[in-house]
């Protein structure tokens, strides 16, 4: 990437926002009740930075895959790089874990804490999930409390949004879909 700006950009979900850097993406957002909102929350996340109408290639592939993302294709986004310098060392290896869980699954905060190394971890894991920059290419939303509850989710709409996302992407928390998942 060769500049710096932000942009938002429909979804199944709702409006995005992603901004970007030199050196890759700097943060992405999940729709708020508005798209001033959006921008806002983007915004605080990536630090001041122009809105962009003509978009660097790789952006566009990057909003691609998050659309395709939201509307339930299973997408790993993998390919996509970010800006990771505002990070502790700690997210830069929880958010590692959380993008290797493919689309449709879901580990806990323990089991992350346990890769982590430390399963007194789950508290902070589940602090980085919130405090996460990048959802959903970061998805935040496939890391469960114990019990396979939701847990809390820092998007607007809260465990509703983060149940709705692992919806679409047909994640079946506990492993069995509801009966009426098709109706």
């Amino acid at each position: 990437m060769t500049s710096l700006g932000h942009t938002l950009f429909d979804t199944a979900i709702g409006v995005c926002g992603l901004a970007w850097g030199a050196h890759g993406i700097t943060a992405v957002q999940l729709p708020e009740p508005d798209t001033d909102a959006t921008r806002a929350r983007l915004l605080k996340s990536a630090g001041d930075c122009p809105e962009v109408t003509d978009l660097p290639d790789a952006v566009r592939a990057a909003i691609t895959g998050i659309q395709a993302l939201l509307r339930g294709e299973h997408r790993q986004l993998l390919e996509l790089e970010f800006v990771l310098e505002r990070l502790t060392p700690f997210q830069r290896r929880a958010y590692a874990i959380a993008r290797a869980i493919p689309p449709g699954q879901t580990r806990t905060y323990g089991e992350v804490a346990q890769e982590l190394g430390d399963p007194d971890l789950a508290r902070a894991v589940g602090q980085a999930m919130g405090r996460n920059p990048f959802a959903p290419v970061v998805p935040c939303h496939r890391v469960l409390a114990a019990g396979l509850k939701p847990g809390g989710f820092s998007a607007s709409g809260g465990a509703l949004t983060k149940l709705r996302m692992l919806a679409i992407e047909g994640a079946v928390p506990g492993g069995t879909p509801s009966l009426f998942d098709d109706l």
